[in-house]
């Protein structure tokens, strides 16, 4: 499992704005997860099966110009507490200190900025940044998909991504597991983490009337 992107995230994804085509935005421009048009999901094994869930609340920013992509800072921060794998007694054994002690760790954060194996026509690549959990921190890298930008029907500027990865759940110091009678664990160790990202360009905020 994983923690909370400060994403991010999961700002963790939009840093995927690198690939952008040379836009009319000139300059640094700043994208801010869409929450309702996003996703954090994670996939684990359980016995012969694979158990999935998401984190429902995170912020996820990224910073970077379209034109040059030559700056680029991106930062998640998940609360885990939020994790949802639809069930509410599970959900509560992952929150205490067996999994991610969430009284302790209440935030999963990442940090990137260097991307590095981007294809020819600029729509893939892999994302280097710093994953940390119940205060760890690991480098991880992500593999990356832009899928463009497009204003929506309210005039927002927004720009889509995705994001895939896998870490070591003991890396990050969840290391709970359970003997089975027939061999081997209950829970398996790696976690796949899938991110989906519609971010927008914030509008500035409307002065008060004098």
């Amino acid at each position: 499992m994983l923690k909370s992107f400060r994403l991010a995230p999961t700002a963790l994804v939009v840093a995927l704005t690198l690939f952008a085509t040379p836009s009319s935005f000139a300059g640094v421009n700043t994208y801010e997860a869409d929450k309702a048009h996003s996703s954090i999901l994670f996939k684990i094994r359980h016995l012969l099966s694979r158990t999935t869930g998401q984190f429902k609340e995170y912020k996820a920013t990224i910073e970077i110009d379209p034109d040059t992509r030559d700056t680029v800072n991106v930062s998640a921060t998940i609360d885990v507490a939020s994790i949802d794998t639809d069930e509410a007694k599970r959900d509560a054994h992952l929150r205490t200190d067996d999994f991610f002690d969430v009284a302790k760790f209440p935030t999963m954060t990442f940090t990137g900025g260097k991307l590095t194996n981007v294809n020819a026509d600029r729509t893939k690549g892999k994302l280097e940044g710093m994953l940390t959990i119940k205060g760890i921190a690991r480098p991880v890298i992500l593999d990356v998909e832009w899928f463009g930008t497009a204003p929506d029907p309210w005039g927002n500027q927004t720009a889509a991504f995705s994001g895939t990865t896998r870490i070591n759940r003991k890396d990050f110091g969840i290391v709970w597991n359970k003997t089975l009678d027939a061999g081997g664990y209950l829970v398996g160790d790696d976690v796949d983490i899938e991110i989906n990202i519609e971010a927008k360009i914030p509008k500035p905020a409307e002065k008060p009337a004098e």
